[in-house]
């Protein structure tokens, strides 16, 4: 391995105004004024001072946004959707009643889709994310195709798929 100390340095000219400063080198202050209100700084704390800061703010977010990659929704074959209505049709005979599933704490994984809310984004309303949540089922609403994990409340027309996990009676 060869080291290159002189790698990045601009040899100096020889007429160069300041050479006599340069070859002085650091100042070294011991005790005196100057080093009591300025204390060393280490060199991990100096390098904050000169972090870049955000001059545009929300610039860094709508970059990584562009990286997300959003696709069309998922069409469910027939043999998942029975799957699907089956464990649908379980969970809501385990959480009827809050006392219900409270008892029976149905602990799921579930699939759904979301459509794009990015207006700034090509796939604006068009395409979307497959998000996986995993939780405590709260309800089941047949009547408004509904499912509350957790704090996430999904349409059944958006779920693609959904396991059910494990099951701890209280």
């Amino acid at each position: 391995m060869h080291i290159y100390p002189d790698i990045g340095r601009i040899p100096r000219p020889d007429d160069f105004k300041y050479a006599s400063v340069m070859e002085k080198g650091r100042p070294v202050h011991d005790g005196d004024y100057f080093s009591l209100r300025h204390p060393h700084m280490h060199c991990g704390k100096r390098a904050k001072i000169f972090a870049p800061f955000a001059a545009l703010q929300g610039f860094e977010e709508e970059v990584a946004s562009k990286d997300i990659i959003y696709e069309e929704k998922r069409i469910i074959d027939p043999e998942r959707s029975d799957d699907l209505n089956e464990t649908l049709c379980l969970l809501h005979e385990l959480t009827k009643t809050k006392r219900l599933a409270l008892l029976n704490q149905a602990y799921v994984s579930a699939e759904y889709y979301i459509l794009c809310t990015d207006p700034h984004n090509e796939a604006y309303m068009i395409k979307g994310l497959y998000i996986t949540v995993k939780g405590v089922v709260q309800y089941v609403d047949p009547i408004g195709h509904l499912i509350r994990i957790e704090d996430e409340c999904i349409s059944f027309s958006d779920l693609y798929s959904l396991t059910l996990l494990h099951r701890q009676t209280v």
